[in-house]
């Protein structure tokens, strides 16, 4: 299944059409580490990561994860780990996966600059949650409803395509 960010708020996904918001600077193909813009193009998806003590595991075929307090995703292009799920390091930059709002009481990964990843390109490129449908730091968000309607249809061989 190949899921569609079309219009830059819809997200098609099989027959269902559900709101979304991007990144607040729109799309584009030259991503750039923390410059506010969702990257196009087409790319495979990662697990499904949870939140155990706020939600529960939701339905779906995708490999899941459930995210511990000491988790966090790199962003430090000068490290090796740089876009990769790691366990906190406080002399490596990076994202709390376990935060206090609730954006990543569930999220997808998308696989963008992941298999060959290049330093400053951008990292932490996932589906996650919102309240209110305001513009992102890159990522693609959704309801918690349309979420958990998106995760029960992706298959393990899914793929996003954003233009």
């Amino acid at each position: 299944m190949i899921i569609k960010i079309k219009n830059k708020d819809t997200l098609i996904a099989g027959e269902f059409k559900l709101k979304c918001c991007i990144g607040k600077k729109g799309l584009t193909k030259n991503k750039i580490e923390g410059d506010f813009k969702t990257p196009s193009g087409k790319f495979k998806l990662g697990n499904l990561y949870w939140r155990a003590d706020r939600v529960k595991k939701p339905e779906t075929k995708l490999f899941c994860k459930k995210i511990k307090k000491n988790m966090g995703w790199c962003n430090d292009s000068n490290s090796s780990y740089y876009n990769r799920e790691i366990k906190i390091n406080k002399n490596i930059r990076h994202e709390k996966l376990y935060r206090t709002d609730h954006k990543y009481d569930l999220f997808i990964l998308i696989k963008y600059n992941y298999y060959e990843t290049k330093k400053n390109k951008g990292s932490a490129i996932f589906i996650h949650l919102t309240n209110n449908y305001k513009a992102t730091a890159g990522c693609i968000a959704v309801s918690k409803k349309n979420f958990l309607i998106l995760s029960r249809i992706l298959k393990r061989n899914s793929q996003i395509s954003i233009s």
